[in-house]
């Protein structure tokens, strides 16, 4: 048995995990709940990409409930970034009767979805993805800033966790690049927050 105390977060793990035929010691285990804890105190884009790696040891992932709330507008945009989040889902064995998608007419919707989805009670965190293209009128500054207070706004009302998904680009070409392009998908590393913040909010927040 491994036992720990951390800034007043009692953590004792005990025996052996499995993860792909792999076995996972209680030490490796321990390492990876203090670096959880520790990027919740200083974020660090390295760290959290190398903790994200190891967020699934935390998370029941046999009882993860997941929502994806997806805007319709820029489709071609945003059923990217969903099929990108729902690979990295399925690399971590997060199973498809777990996730609900849940299309709204575009992203300056996803905050009040999102909210309704977290009084719920069911989810460990919701995915809010979108994408908002600039074009020639400041229509794009009121949706895109609305899109991001909104999805806030419901984490904090909620108490869920709601990961920030929506692409705010200045033109079709950059946003392709985010959505599976040479810049990768960000619907991916969405998903990757999602399990990194429902395990920090299941094992430490409680």
């Amino acid at each position: 048995m491994v036992s720990c105390n951390l800034f007043g977060f009692n953590q004792t793990i005990e025996g052996q995990v499995q993860l792909r035929g792999r076995t996972i010691t209680p030490s490796v285990r321990l390492l990876h709940e203090l670096l959880l804890f520790a990027i919740s105190l200083v974020p660090s884009p390295q760290l959290r990409a190398f903790v994200s790696q190891w967020s699934v040891f935390t998370l029941n992932v046999s009882k993860a409930h997941t929502p994806y709330v997806v805007a319709r507008f820029n489709e071609i945009i945003t059923k990217q970034l969903l099929e990108g989040a729902l690979a990295t889902f399925k690399n971590y064995s997060i199973q498809e009767e777990d996730i609900d998608v849940v299309w709204v007419p575009g992203s300056f919707e996803i905050g009040v979805a999102a909210q309704r989805l977290g009084s719920l009670g069911r989810y460990h965190a919701i995915l809010c993805i979108g994408a908002v293209i600039r074009g020639d009128t400041t229509h794009y500054d009121a949706v895109a800033n609305s899109a991001a207070s909104g999805v806030l706004s419901a984490g904090l009302k909620s108490g869920v966790p709601c990961v920030f998904g929506v692409l705010t680009c200045d033109n079709m070409e950059q946003a392709l690049n985010r959505a599976g392009g040479k810049s990768g998908n960000k619907g991916a590393e969405t998903a990757l927050t999602a399990i990194e913040m429902a395990s920090l909010f299941e094992h430490h927040l409680k």
